[in-house]
């Protein structure tokens, strides 16, 4: 019993003696991260301190221990040195950067001066190298290949090289780089065995419309010149003279221009000679020379200045007729004068309508204004049976409707002006009247709704005209002025000129239907 007691004693000294050394290495296992954490918050304190120092001035505190190591850094940098010297530029600078750089490895016999130290790193961690702060050098290195931009490269710059300056202010040198304040970058390739004088040479720059190096479109210049070769080649497709298209076009451009700057005049009647020359009939004459295709005879009976009054048929639906009179006296008339017509009130009170006839010189149908202007030596034009010859149905074409109580014969008696009277075949076909509703004429207060082939049946079609051959002619001139101002107030004497007016064009007519040999042809 003594000998177990002994053995259990050992034993509960035994694990007393385990349980301290447990307590003890978890003690230190609590303590190795504190000790770890304090070693690396002051790791860093130490080598901030370090590259403080190496920065400050490495030279100054070099340990004289270690001269091999400086030999070995400045060993490999003067290699480096002479591995770029040999190496051909990539990617460098213009010449004109080059001209106010510092940095020695140009590919040039060039003097470098350094302002400051400059110090170059070593590829060794811990090397460092510092030069004089009045160091000069001369290197003499191999020649090497020319750097000129490619024209790709140039256009997409899109700007021209500065010119060549010597400053010495504003120039940095980092490795082989070198870049001036105010160059641009450009992207170089290497050219080998390239004479001096194919150095770079911007591209002009767009001026006055020209396409430089930057890729500008076309100027003003350019577009001109294409659309008159446009013009040129649509004219001559068209059977036109390409002259006489691009004349038209200038006119067209200059009356603009006159309409935008109120370089017009307007006389008492609101007639705009301007605006009739260059776009009221030039309007018409399309239809005037290629649809209706107007022969006109006996214009010689229009005297060439002074008063005169053309007294002619009315027919055709709508008054091409009075339009079509309106160009043949202007364009066939040796002395191209212009008709100024009179129309009834309705003309003038149609929003569109009435300010076009005005402007190309059209008047009421009042014995004043006719007097006057006939006093005053303009060409009128009168059609005297109105709307009921416009509107007489196609069984009744080319039989003359009343001419009124011969009012127009009143306003040349009293002015002394000759009656010219003029017959117009051709008109009545343009819009054969098949019915007229009669209804609808009054609610839309119209003298009458024709119905024609073509009309309302095809729609906006049925107001486009069939193209029947016209014939205007021109009689010989009845005179008036030696019957004097006062014939004008005997009835019967304005009766009988105005009935022998009346048959002149029935008679011309008829002759002229005879020698007519179709409607279109």
């Amino acid at each position: 019993m003594p000998g177990s007691t002994r053995k259990s004693a050992a034993t509960k000294a035994t694990a007393s003696t385990k349980a301290a050394a447990t307590r003890k290495s978890a003690a230190s296992k609590a303590t190795t991260p504190r000790k770890s954490a304090a070693s690396k918050a002051s790791t860093p304190r130490k080598s901030v301190t370090k590259a403080v120092a190496a920065k400050k001035g490495a030279a100054t505190k070099r340990p004289a221990a270690r001269p091999g190591a400086l030999a070995a850094g400045a060993a490999r940098a003067s290699g480096e040195r002479a591995r770029r010297r040999s190496t051909p530029l990539l990617g460098a600078a213009p010449a004109d950067a080059r001209a106010g750089s510092t940095t020695p490895s140009t590919g040039r016999d060039d003097t470098v001066t350094t302002a400051a130290a400059t110090t170059t790193p070593a590829t060794t961690a811990g090397a460092a190298t510092t030069t004089s702060a009045s160091t000069t050098a001369k290197h003499r290195p191999r020649p090497v290949a020319k750097a000129v931009p490619t024209t790709k490269a140039v256009a997409r710059s899109g700007v021209r090289a500065p010119r060549a300056t010597t400053s010495r202010r504003g120039t940095r040198s980092s490795g082989s780089t070198t870049r001036a304040q105010d160059a641009p970058v450009r992207v170089l390739t290497a050219v080998r065995d390239e004479p001096d004088d194919q150095a770079f040479r911007p591209g002009p720059s767009p001026v006055g419309g020209q396409t430089g190096a930057s890729g500008t479109g076309p100027g003003v210049e350019e577009l001109l010149t294409a659309g008159i070769g446009a013009i040129r080649v649509a004219a001559e497709a068209a059977g036109l003279s390409p002259d006489d298209v691009e004349r038209h076009i200038a006119a067209m451009l200059a009356f603009v221009r006159r309409r935008l700057t109120g370089d017009y005049t307007v006389d008492d009647f609101g007639f705009d000679r301007d605006f009739t020359e260059h776009f009221y009939l030039p309007v018409l004459r399309p239809l005037y020379r290629r649809w209706f295709r107007v022969e006109v005879r006996g214009v010689e009976n229009i005297p060439a200045e002074g008063g005169g009054l053309v007294v002619a048929n009315h027919s055709g639906t709508i008054a091409m007729d009075s339009l079509m009179t309106q160009v043949a006296v202007h364009d066939e008339h040796p002395a191209h004068r212009h008709l100024r017509m009179l129309g009834a009130d309705l003309v003038f009170q149609t929003p569109v309508i009435g300010n076009v006839a005005r402007k190309s010189g059209s008047t009421l149908a009042a014995n004043p204004d006719a007097e006057r202007l006939l006093a005053s030596g303009e060409l009128c034009g009168v059609w005297p049976e109105g709307f009921k010859g416009v509107g007489k149905p196609f069984s009744e074409r080319y039989k003359l409707q009343r001419f009124g109580r011969g009012g127009f014969v009143s306003a040349a008696l009293r002015t002394g002006v000759p009656i010219i009277p003029c017959s117009i075949v051709g008109a009545e076909e343009i819009y054969p009247i098949l019915g007229n509703v009669k209804t609808v004429a009054r609610l839309l207060g119209a003298p009458y709704a024709p119905i024609t082939p073509t009309w309302p049946l095809l729609g906006p079609l049925g107001l486009v005209p069939l193209p029947s051959k016209w014939i205007i002619e021109f009689g010989a001139p009845v005179s008036t002025a030696d019957l004097g101002p006062s014939a004008a107030d005997d009835p019967m004497l304005v009766f009988d000129l105005t009935d022998q007016v009346r048959e002149t064009i029935q008679q011309t007519l008829y002759s002229l239907l005879m020698q007519r040999r179709s409607v279109f042809f």
